[in-house]
């Protein structure tokens, strides 16, 4: 199976912010239809990359599926029953090595522990990494405790490795980034000044190797 599924946050549909995410990336996740982005020179490839992905944070990371979709849509559910919404703090735009992404302004324990439990409970479903997905990612020079997080659930950035963040950019030039961050932070203005709560987590497919990610289904928080 090339197909993969996935456990991201992204705002809710009615959300500013969503709004703002899929128009900076220039894409709808959840329509995967694309949406003009604003007049910012050379965007639509500095989003390119990110794009493919959706305006998202990663929680599961991608995956290819063991066992069969009712049965993960089941384990999605009772997990999420027993989880409580909580708030989000502010977020802004940040240069994250080289790449513009938005991240918290202040440590958020629920949401390391959503995260937290989004791969440990879930693992079951996912398909053990081969040689060459190993090997390709460990060019990354990985820290010992990464490696040992690659070999032992598939992804070398999970628990204490794991960092919250929504990507907005390829890996920028200095010129391209002082370019770029006034733009972002502009853009992102209003929606950043609004209060919001993680109130559900979304599973994300991909149909084949270079697809778009999709929105498939929201599960509410339901602790």
């Amino acid at each position: 199976m090339t197909a993969r599924v996935a456990l991201y946050y992204a705002p809710a549909a009615n959300d500013p912010l969503t709004t703002a995410g899929a128009a900076w990336l220039g894409r709808d996740i959840v329509t995967n239809a694309p949406v003009r982005q604003p007049d910012v020179p050379d965007i639509h490839a500095i989003t390119a990359e990110p794009r493919v992905y959706g305006f998202h944070a990663t929680l599961k990371p991608p995956m290819r599926l063991v066992g069969d979709w009712r049965t993960l849509m089941s384990a999605v559910r009772e997990m999420t029953a027993r989880i409580a919404p909580f708030d989000l703090p502010g977020l802004e735009v940040v240069d994250l090595h080289g790449f513009l992404a938005l991240r918290e302004t202040s440590p958020c324990p629920p949401l390391q522990a959503l995260a937290d439990t989004c791969v440990e409970q879930l693992d079951s479903f996912r398909q053990p990494p081969g040689p060459d997905e190993l090997a390709r990612r460990r060019k990354a020079k990985l820290s010992p405790e990464q490696d040992a997080m690659l070999v032992r659930w598939g992804y070398p950035y999970v628990f204490g490795s794991w960092f919250f963040h929504m990507t907005l950019t390829r890996r920028l030039s200095e010129a391209e980034k002082a370019r770029l961050m006034p733009a972002a932070e502009a853009w992102f203005e209003f929606p950043l000044a609004l209060p919001r709560r993680v109130e559900d987590v979304c599973l994300i497919t991909q149909a084949a190797p270079g697809a778009a990610f999709t929105l498939a289904e929201r599960f509410r928080l339901r602790g």
